[in-house]
């Protein structure tokens, strides 16, 4: 199945000259959502991960479904304020600014084996986050993923010194 035919390209959204690549007839379509977490957890399958960590909204997605699939934890990672128990947060950098991502404090143990999942890889900022995140709780990232890349930002230069797989480049 080409996951692309289930990516439909919207112009000038959210503003003037950016085309926006919507997930959500992926999402709509069973069989082409089956198939994405299907493929995500094949890639995965031998990480010996023991957690899947994802970031809100779209991350989430992606993320629970493919924990649920390889029989192992899910860690919601979320803006400041979401979450009810201590957290860790970090701050990074945006093409256009700053924005913050927590996780629980002990949400990932000391040596545990992280995946970090995500929709969409665009500047690498989002992931790069995450990352710092899992670090901090001394956590060992064995992999990362993307339902989509967009090569042309080169998001990935953030996160070479880790395996990491995409299912479509756009």
């Amino acid at each position: 199945m080409d996951l692309r035919d289930h990516i439909r390209d919207i112009p000038d959204y959210p503003k003037e000259g950016i085309v926006f690549f919507d997930i959500t007839p992926m999402l709509s379509d069973p069989d082409a959502f089956r198939h994405t977490i299907d493929c995500l957890a094949e890639k995965f399958k031998d990480s010996g991960a023991t957690k899947v960590v994802a970031a809100e909204a779209r991350g989430f997605i992606f993320g629970a479904p493919l924990a649920y699939k390889l029989g192992i934890g899910f860690v919601p990672v979320r803006k400041p304020g979401k979450l009810p128990y201590r957290t860790n947060c970090v701050t990074y950098d945006l093409e256009y600014g700053t924005d913050t991502l927590c996780m629980h404090e002990d949400a990932v143990e000391q040596g545990e084996k992280v995946l970090v999942i995500d929709d969409l890889l665009a500047t690498g900022g989002t992931a790069e986050g995450m990352l710092k995140l899992v670090k901090q709780s001394g956590g060992d990232i064995v992999g990362i993923g993307f339902v989509v890349q967009l090569g042309f930002l080169n998001g990935s230069e953030k996160i070479k010194d880790h395996e990491h797989c995409f299912l479509v480049e756009l």
